[in-house]
């Protein structure tokens, strides 16, 4: 289990970098490629982009470590911790003193997910879901994307922002559980890898997911998308693992104290989000970082 929490970890950091990168590369397109193919295609021009795509092949490399060690419902709501780690990453990078206000944000966010994954509990499970769950989880999710999508395309800006990193959120859970039972198909050798059809649904998924962030980076600031997508990513995940890989957590008397604690961590997100540390404030005085990765282009 230790295992399993240090690599998502070690992805939560990756992701976080890359999520910096793609978010100035993907403010900088053109609004007219919003939901196009196209806008794929012009930011795979940009080296920021390059190499925030390179940082998420690296992540997904740790995140099969830790789905193979460990449940889904642990390993995927850790990556909430992305945000803590892009905020010291641009103090790094950027040499600026961290406010008060972020660091209790930071606090805030960490505190939350320790507390909250010690109230749940979450573990157990297998490595493998029956056709049948699977089914009913592919038609659930889909039913969810459209719903979702479907309203993104009615609204503009922030609003439209959020519902795509929701969307990308479900597309990123769902590409995490069939990651875990492909990875779990190596224990039978290469042969059955290669042919189980999750790993080839864990391509779609993610080229899926990604094409969703982008657009949801694209559309508004992180404010509005990063809070939806790593939330949304823990809870769909739990949700999945327990349908799917027959997790357990824990709820009962724990669920207000697991409510609380998601709610500070929904909180601490926005805040963190708001600060050109993360490269939401490539507009604003000072937004150094920025600038910085904007030279990488």
């Amino acid at each position: 289990m230790l295992v399993s929490v240090v690599l998502a970890l070690l992805t939560s950091a990756s992701n976080a970098t890359a999520s910096v990168l793609q978010r100035r590369a993907a403010s900088q397109a053109s609004p007219s490629k919003s939901m196009h193919v196209s806008l794929i295609a012009e930011l795979a021009r940009r080296k920021v982009w390059l190499a925030g795509i390179g940082l998420v092949i690296v992540a997904a490399l740790f995140q099969a470590g830790a789905l193979a060690t460990g449940p889904i419902a642990l390993v995927q709501p850790i990556f909430i911790i992305e945000l803590p780690l892009a905020i010291l990453l641009g103090s790094l990078v950027m040499h600026r003193r961290i406010p008060q206000r972020i660091w209790i944000a930071v606090a805030a966010v960490t505190i939350g997910l320790g507390t909250g994954l010690a109230a749940a509990q979450p573990g157990g499970g297998t490595n493998n879901a029956s056709n049948g769950l699977w089914i009913l989880a592919l038609i659930a999710v889909g039913a969810f994307e459209l719903v979702v999508i479907s309203a993104a395309l009615r609204v503009k800006g922030e609003p439209r922002a959020a519902l795509l990193g929701l969307a990308a959120a479900c597309g990123y859970a769902l590409t995490a559980a069939l990651l875990k039972e492909a990875v779990a198909a190596l224990d039978r050798g290469p042969a059955a890898f290669f042919s189980t059809w999750q790993l080839y649904g864990t391509a779609v998924a993610g080229v899926g997911a990604l094409f969703l962030l982008q657009n949801a980076l694209q559309a508004g600031t992180l404010v509005a998308s990063q809070p939806m997508l790593t939330v949304g990513d823990a809870l769909i995940s739990i949700s999945l693992g327990v349908v799917l890989f027959d997790e357990n957590v824990r709820v009962g008397w724990w669920l207000p104290l697991e409510i609380a604690c998601l709610a500070v961590i929904v909180l601490g997100c926005v805040e963190i989000a708001k600060s050109p540390l993360v490269g939401a404030g490539e507009h604003q005085p000072g937004a150094q970082v920025a600038h910085t990765v904007a030279d990488l282009g």
